[in-house]
């Protein structure tokens, strides 16, 4: 007997073009603020925002990509009852156990704009090139999508995205900035 099977569908991932890529460089040339410039004022080469949207793509890989954030929360159910007979070494027992439960909850898995702020407090990146790496994304999005008003974390947040979406998306960012971005200033030059 035969048996028929269904090939398994094909995982969707974006692609971004270097048609996209030279599109979302004259987007980023004609904005209103400089692409490049964080909140501290402060110019981050291209290298070092590539930098941290490679990081941002390892710490997905590593914990989880969800299309958005959930958050483990307390619920009144998960304390103990306050028992007026509870002595306060009982309490703190089950204080102390409630603490350790929670630090050994699996790790949640990661929406993109909480990868990109998680990278930002590492050494592979700051909240400088978090904002630009935001940046770059959305200006990749409204190239992609042609769309004034799009950007990176909603598109993102969209239901049809997959892992394969979001990482693609990175690594078109993270080629932009190494394309397009200003080079890194020597420290030799910075003291000169």
């Amino acid at each position: 007997m035969t048996q028929k099977t269904t090939p398994a569908p094909a995982l969707s991932a974006a692609v971004f073009s270097d048609e996209t890529l030279a599109a979302a460089k004259a987007l980023a040339d004609d904005s209103y603020r400089p692409i490049w410039t964080g909140p501290s004022g402060e110019e981050s080469s291209g290298e070092a925002v590539a930098r941290h949207l490679d990081a941002t793509i390892a710490l997905l890989d590593r914990d989880g990509w969800a299309r958005t954030t959930t958050y483990n929360t307390i619920t009144a159910e998960d304390l103990p009852a306050d028992d007026a007979k509870m002595t306060v070494k009982d309490m703190l027992r089950a204080l102390l156990r409630l603490i350790r439960d929670e630090m050994d909850a699996p790790v949640a898995q990661l929406s993109l704009g909480t990868a990109l702020n998680r990278v930002s407090q590492g050494d592979q990146g700051d909240p400088d090139t978090a904002w630009i790496a935001g940046s770059v994304l959305d200006v990749v999005i409204k190239a992609h999508t042609g769309s004034d008003s799009a950007r990176a974390v909603p598109w993102s947040e969209r239901l049809v995205r997959t892992h394969q979406d979001i990482v693609a998306l990175l690594t078109a960012g993270a080629a932009f900035a190494r394309a397009y971005g200003p080079p890194a200033v020597s420290a030799e030059a910075a003291t000169a």
